[in-house]
């Protein structure tokens, strides 16, 4: 479309090659009767291509050669004095002898000054100036030294009727016929004013078929002047037609002679049937009345199309781009028609506002300088149209205007196709022609705009609206397809761009484009130009980026290739569109309102969630399959944990690195959502891990009621419930220690144990790595690197260390109370203490310690080795306590139980190489506190027992002492404990006591 405006120049004039002498070279442009004009003047015509006439339609049976040679006569008429003088017009024939007009009336010449005047020495147009158009440089030279066949005599100086003559393209045959005629009409119409004369019908009159230079030639002179009557009194009189017989019998008469030629120049019965029917319509008023003045070409619109053909005469023959220099002169001159025309200068400012800028339109709009006169101009039919209400002209002014805006707004409405850096400066002039002539058809024409309060309406700003949306539109449709042609074509590459990110990237350069060069100029018009665009493309991408996002169902490269793209190009937008407002009342607000937000990084986050979960998800049911698998046997490698462990962390590191090789530009934002994720699923393993392992109370009996049993028999604290318990955890520890393959033996507990010390040191491995990559992150920032949060792992660690301390404790409790239980249950202190110490239980806890320490390292060993020797305190405290009546101790047996209970301490000292002694004595004082106990006599025991007791249940325990129950929680201050070593006590006093306060039997 920019093609469309080609540069041109206004060229210098060269009408010198016209000559008042009518010169060889004046002939050569000058065409025969036929075809009125060729060479430069024909070209020029071809080469123009106006837009049709705002002006209702004439007949189509009228030509352009019609309408321009009728106009001339009118112009010609026009021009003769007021005074009823003869009508002088001066030519020069070839040879340069008097012509046939001069010896007619040779002796009137100075009657006919405005036509005779010389423009040898013609000063600047006036009117050109006003009109902003630049002189030409030799417009003014009407002289010559010579021309070719002219013998090198000067030409004489150019009238302003033979240049019209030249400009209208009339040739001097039809220039000497008209002016006889009007000479002829002048002298048998001495002093009758020339808008009283019906042209053509005069003509008709003067002229017969001997006067031509062939009767064909007559035939079309004939008619044209029948049609041109036939145009101006039946089919656009000015005073609308009523039922009389004169428009009929004219209508008649026309018809016939179209069809057979009458005979004209006579005085013949024909003729003056004719005279009687043109004379009565064209003397009609629109009250009835007969006028003295016609009406016969004052008509709309055939007096506007006349004198639209009068105005194109000021434009240059030889350059259809230029205005001549003597514009001033001819269009004072083309003035005087107005009286025949019918016209005034409201209508001659609408008119003329229409010539220059058809012509403007006509010669390829490439000389802005037309287009910016026509604008000057329209500001004058803007001041008219404030002050002129006539229906009539109105109607004229709508009809033009409409034309005006119908062309300009079909480039404005795709400004972006129709203008670029070499025809940039013509937009504004068109802009301002759009809009001025909006706002006459909205402010001084339209019923609606009177009934709304003006303010309520700003014609201006509306229009520019209206151009940047349609506009942007259709560059963006452009753009779109392009894209998708781009796509298309490059789909055999390797890696082809996404339409949207080549979209993304071709709608930033249009809005650059749009904020460098259009909004500059359409600011004076509209004080938000470039926010309004930008919104504009920002809706048009955004409906294209919903239909994408739309059908997303995975996170893909070429997904976040466009959000990406449709994110910067976001940002892009709305930075122009707040620079653009910053002086507005509300900062831009409703600009941005018209910005729905993209969230294009919201859904690359959601999309990110998404694919996050998806992994999540994943790993957990690998996990819930690898763990129904997993035996938690020893594995071959050193560090004894499980092989599921390897897996589990070869997975997560993969998620991680997938993570991150996302080009998502919000890794720092969404890490914590993956580390959520990946932490979740770790806790569920090491939840599963602990599964099933049991925990203290699960190997500890329950406490059995309190009983004095006959010394022999077998009823100790197991008989009831525990018994059958007993064997089959010796079942159990023989089964384990001959590698049993339940999932829940020691080794298995270790390998668990293992497997969690493995994950936590891991994860610290893990977290480096995790801010090792964080850095190496494109979209990272430092403070995204040093703020920690959400960089590790919150629930994992502790749950390792939670769930490894509750495994330890269960595995140290099976181990002594169930895998070790029957060299306690069966052997520890049964019958005579001094015979059954703690030896055996000594080596079997060594044995298993060895066995530990082989295979748990560091902290996590001490941890275990910790809960066995709780376990083994706990344990030799049930058995002192809760070990049945086949355990039974004196006083003196306290320093048996004393050196027993340091051997087992000594155990875990190691010399120093165990756990340190102030953990040792830390676990162990509660048994100190016991065996205290049992080297205090009975008497104090019992004292202290019933003193505990009326404490703990009041003055009613004094009468009879009730059982305390069994707490747990041994300790000598504790009711139940005192009872039970006085249980086991093996004396009379402690006997009587039991038998007397509970019935319980008196021999052990």
């Amino acid at each position: 479309m920019a093609s469309l405006f080609r540069d041109r120049t206004i060229g210098h004039s060269r009408r010198d090659s016209f000559s008042s002498t009518a010169s060889a070279a004046a002939a050569a442009i000058i065409s025969s009767a036929s075809s009125r004009f060729s060479g430069i003047a024909t070209t020029a015509a071809s080469a123009l291509s106006p837009l049709p006439s705002p002006f209702d339609n004439l007949t189509p049976t009228l030509t352009a050669a019609d309408l321009r040679e009728t106009a001339y006569e009118i112009f010609v008429a026009a021009c003769r004095t007021s005074t009823g003088k003869a009508l002088t017009y001066i030519t020069a024939p070839v040879d340069g002898s008097q012509s046939p007009s001069q010896s007619l009336n040779s002796n009137n010449s100075s009657s006919s000054a405005s036509l005779q005047r010389s423009l040898t020495s013609t000063a600047a147009s006036k009117m050109k100036k006003a009109l902003g158009l630049r002189s030409t440089s030799n417009s003014t030279s009407r002289r010559a030294d010579g021309s070719p066949g002219s013998g090198g005599k000067p030409k004489k100086p150019m009238t302003v009727g033979e240049l019209m003559r030249v400009q209208m393209r009339v040739s001097e045959t039809v220039d000497s016929r008209i002016r006889r005629g009007l000479l002829r009409i002048s002298a048998s119409q001495v002093g009758r004013r020339i808008e009283s004369t019906v042209l053509p019908l005069e003509l008709l009159q003067q002229f017969k078929s001997s006067d031509f230079t062939d009767q064909a030639e007559y035939e079309r002179w004939q008619r044209r002047n029948l049609k041109i009557l036939e145009a101006g009194l039946l089919l656009h009189p000015l005073v609308p037609l009523d039922k009389s017989n004169a428009s009929s019998t004219l209508r008649q008469i026309i018809q016939a002679a179209l069809e057979r030629p009458m005979e004209t120049g006579r005085n013949n019965e024909s003729m003056q049937v004719l005279r009687k029917s043109v004379m009565a319509l064209a003397t009609r008023s629109s009250g009835g009345s007969t006028l003295d003045s016609s009406h016969w070409a004052d008509g709309f619109p055939l007096n506007l199309r006349l004198y639209e053909i009068l105005l194109e005469a000021i434009f240059d023959v030889s350059d259809e781009t230029s205005i001549i220099e003597e514009v001033d002169e001819l269009m004072e001159l083309i003035k005087k028609t107005w009286g025949i025309l019918g016209l005034n200068q409201t209508l001659h400012n609408v008119c003329f506002t229409w010539v220059l800028f058809n012509r403007f339109v006509a010669t390829g709009q490439g000389v802005n300088e037309l287009l910016d006169a026509a604008n000057g101009q329209l500001a004058e039919v803007a001041k008219d149209a404030k002050q002129t209400k006539d229906p009539e002209y109105s109607k004229i002014l709508s009809s033009t205007l409409t034309a005006i805006l119908g062309w300009a707004e079909k480039r404005l409405l795709a400004y972006h196709e129709t203008f670029d850096a070499g025809n940039i400066e013509s937009m504004q002039i068109i802009v301002s022609i759009g809009v001025s002539a909006a706002k006459i058809l909205v402010e001084d024409i339209s019923n609606e705009y009177r009934r709304r309060r003006k303010g309520e309406v700003d014609v201006a700003r509306s229009r520019i609206d209206t151009y940047i949306r349609s506009s942007l539109r259709t560059a963006f449709a452009q753009r779109m397809e392009k894209a998708d042609s781009n796509r298309r074509a490059s789909r055999n590459q390797l890696n082809p761009l996404p339409v949207l990110v080549i979209l993304a990237k071709d709608v930033g350069e249009l809005a650059t484009k749009e904020k460098e060069v259009f909004s500059p100029i359409l600011k004076r018009w509209h004080p938000f130009a470039a926010g309004l665009a930008v919104a504009t493309l920002h809706v048009c991408y955004g409906n294209e980026l919903k239909q994408f996002v739309s059908g997303i169902t995975e996170l893909t490269p070429d997904a976040v290739q466009v959000l990406r793209a449709a994110d910067k190009l976001e940002k892009d937008l709305v930075q122009i569109a707040v620079e653009d407002s910053v002086d507005s009342d509300d900062g831009g607000k409703a600009i941005i309102r018209e910005m729905p937000p993209f969230e294009a990084e919201g859904t690359i986050a959601n999309m990110v969630r998404d694919w996050i979960k998806l992994r999540t998800d994943r790993l957990k049911e690998w996990v819930d399959r690898c763990l129904q698998q997993e035996g938690w046997s020893p594995p071959a490698n050193e560090e004894g944990y499980a092989l599921s462990v390897i897996e589990l962390l070869r997975i997560m590191d993969e998620t991680l690195d997938a993570f991150f090789q996302l080009p998502i530009p919000m890794h720092p934002s969404l890490l914590p959502d993956l580390m959520a994720g990946i932490d979740r699923c770790l806790e569920y393993y090491v939840t599963k891990t602990k599964s099933g392992c049991g925990s203290r109370s699960t190997y500890i009996p329950t406490m059995p009621a309190l009983t004095r049993c006959t010394t022999g028999t077998k009823l100790s604290v197991w008989k009831k419930r525990d018994k059958p318990i007993i064997a089959q955890r010796r079942n159990s520890q023989v089964a384990t220690m001959n590698g049993d393959s339940s999932s829940f033996g020691m080794p298995q507990l270790l390998v668990r144990i293992n497997t969690l010390q493995k994950i936590r040191t891991e994860l610290e491995v893990l977290e480096k790595r995790i801010i090792t990559l964080l850095r190496n992150s494109e979209s990272a920032h430092v403070d995204d690197i040093s703020n920690i949060s959400g960089k590790k792992f919150e629930i994992t660690p502790t749950a390792c260390i939670e769930t490894i301390q509750q495994i330890s404790e269960a595995l140290a409790y099976k181990v002594v109370f169930n895998d070790l239980g029957h060299v306690l249950w069966d052997g520890l202190y049964v019958g005579d203490p001094s015979s059954s110490r703690i030896e055996p239980f000594l080596q079997e806890v060594e044995r298993i310690l060895t066995i530990i320490s082989n295979t748990v390292n560091g902290r996590v060993c001490n941890w275990i080795v910790a809960d066995i020797m709780k376990a083994s305190f706990d344990a030799f405290l049930f058995v002192l306590l809760a070990g049945g009546p086949s355990r039974a101790f004196t006083r003196h047996d306290s320093k048996i139980l004393e050196e027993d209970f340091d051997s087992l301490k000594d155990l875990f000292w190691a010399n120093g190489d165990g756990l340190p002694i102030d953990v040792i004595n830390k676990y162990s004082t509660t048994v100190r506190d016991v065996l205290s106990l049992y080297n205090t006599d009975t008497e104090s025991l019992v004292e202290s027992f019933r003193r505990l007791t009326v404490e703990a249940y009041g003055s009613s325990a004094k009468s009879r002492l009730p059982l305390p129950p069994t707490s747990g929680q041994w300790k000598p201050t504790e009711p139940n404990t005192l009872l039970r070593v006085i249980c086991h006590r093996n004396d009379e006093t402690a006997t009587k006591f039991l038998k007397k306060t509970y019935n319980l039997p008196k021999k052990l």
